[in-house]
């Protein structure tokens, strides 16, 4: 018996493509929403970076650098 997400799924994939657009927009404005504990983790990981860097205890690597490195893959 398939689970509801494999019917779910199922029926997704039969929708034409316009639909399936449908559906995605509104899970992913269902999956967006904020979240106060993660924006408040995220921020003191941004503060600890910054002083680390101010500190010179974490190297700054050049953009031209970091996009040559992607460039190549």
């Amino acid at each position: 018996m398939p689970t509801a997400t494999e019917e779910i799924t199922a029926k997704i994939h039969a929708l034409p493509d316009i639909e399936k657009l449908k559906v995605l927009d509104s899970i992913t404005a269902e999956l967006d929403q904020p979240d106060p504990n993660l924006d408040r983790i995220w921020a003191e990981e941004a503060r600890k970076r910054w002083a680390a860097y101010r500190e010179r205890r974490i190297p700054a690597v050049p953009y031209e650098e970091v996009m040559a490195k992607y460039r190549r893959q």
